[in-house]
């Protein structure tokens, strides 16, 4: 053990609403839901919770969650920013409470209305003008016409592509490996729905190079975890996940979704900080984990996670992913569930819960020998990342 973290902490519950394009009901409504089949999963009660960790961007508050979901008395509560790059960072934040005595039974949740509601892909545009740093810095982009999320990355996939000689065909692959998984995931939105590299192909543009096919959902739904002290989970219902390693990063001139002034665009430095801390605290390196959960928001941006993290080199995630090393039978098969393309688009808080399905031997599409599974949230922003492995 290198990490303070490492094994002292466990993921004992997860809990979801379904998956939809309009729930019909509020976002304090969907938290509540997912936070009580997280508490239940977990074998717990809600007044067993004291702590509750979430993201900057989710409209309801830890306070009204718990007044509503039947948890009484929090000692830790805290929110992480930056859009899906808090994902991991909300377990980080929660173990670090568990392991310091900050609080004992902590839950993580992220719920929106991200299809009926406030729309993300929408972009910039149509917001009103305020005096914050971040619209500063925006309004640097939007007056030239990078507005959207996808308009914002395609300019680092051209990159990317001029760079390392990558295609539309290889960031397309990503898809298909995506829709292939949630094609028979029932919980997935695309459930049954597989697409073909001629199909990606033949999606509108976007943004150039990114087709629709390279851009994840819109998903109203709900998503929650539940973290407990590795000792208490060994009494509980399902088999430990342990956090062997958690940790964030923003990298030197960092910039949201928009980091065009570094002196290259073709890698995501700030994801290769995160790696370099969870491979020192959990003892692991690469060929010791047997599956990934990529936060694929786009799939040009899955490549260089793949090289940051250490799986290839630089400029070879290509071939990697053409070899079919992501795959249920390959090297590192990745995003089980369908991914944010085909399962749902929860911020990465349903991808940390498909990690636990894969340690608990569960998932729908599980590879064999499951131990160490490394997760990671959104990319081009201040970002996070997990191991998480079976006990000991």
């Amino acid at each position: 053990m290198t990490g303070v973290l490492s094994r002292s902490v466990a993921i004992a519950g997860i809990g979801a609403t379904e998956f939809s394009k309009r729930s019909g009901r509020s976002e304090l409504r969907l938290a509540v839901e997912a936070v009580l089949a997280a508490v239940s999963d977990a074998g717990l009660e809600p007044s067993d919770v004291d702590g509750m960790v979430t993201y900057t961007a989710e409209s309801s508050s830890d306070i009204h969650v718990a007044r509503n979901a039947g948890i009484g008395e929090l000692t830790y509560f805290s929110r992480v920013g930056h859009g899906g790059g808090a994902a991991c960072g909300t377990v980080a934040h929660a173990a670090a409470a568990i392991a310091t005595g900050l609080a004992s039974v902590v839950v993580c949740w992220r719920a929106f209305n991200e299809r009926s509601g406030e729309r993300y892909g929408l972009g910039q545009a149509d917001r009103p003008v305020d005096l914050s740093a971040d619209r500063a810095a925006y309004s640097w982009m939007t007056p030239f016409g990078l507005s959207t999320p996808a308009q914002w990355v395609a300019m680092f996939a051209r990159r990317y592509m001029h760079d390392f000689g990558a295609t539309s065909e290889d960031f397309g692959r990503v898809a298909v490996l995506d829709r292939k998984h949630a094609a028979t995931n029932p919980a997935a939105w695309f459930h049954q729905r597989p697409i073909t590299l001629a199909e990606h192909q033949e999606s509108r543009w976007i943004a150039e190079p990114l087709h629709l096919l390279d851009c994840c959902q819109e998903t109203d739904g709900g998503q929650a975890l539940v973290l407990v002290s590795a000792e208490r989970a060994r009494d509980l219902p399902h088999v430990p996940v342990q956090v062997l390693a958690a940790a964030q990063g923003s990298g030197a001139d960092q910039h949201m979704m928009t980091s065009y002034y570094r002196s290259s665009i073709s890698g995501i430095p700030e994801l290769g900080l995160v790696g370099e801390q969870l491979w020192a605290q959990s003892g692991l390196r690469p060929g010791d984990v047997q599956a990934a959960i990529l936060y694929d928001h786009f799939t040009p941006l899955v490549l260089p996670q793949l090289e940051e993290l250490g799986f290839c080199a630089r400029g070879e995630a290509k071939d990697f992913i053409r070899d079919g090393q992501l795959e249920l039978d390959g090297l590192l098969p990745a995003n089980t569930h369908g991914g944010q393309l085909g399962e749902a688009y929860l911020h990465g808080m349903n991808g940390i819960a498909e990690a636990v399905r894969l340690v608990r031997g569960t998932s729908v599409n599980q590879p064999p020998d499951v131990r160490n599974v490394v997760v990671t949230a959104g990319t081009g922003v201040p970002t996070s990342g997990l191991i998480l492995g079976a006990s000991e």
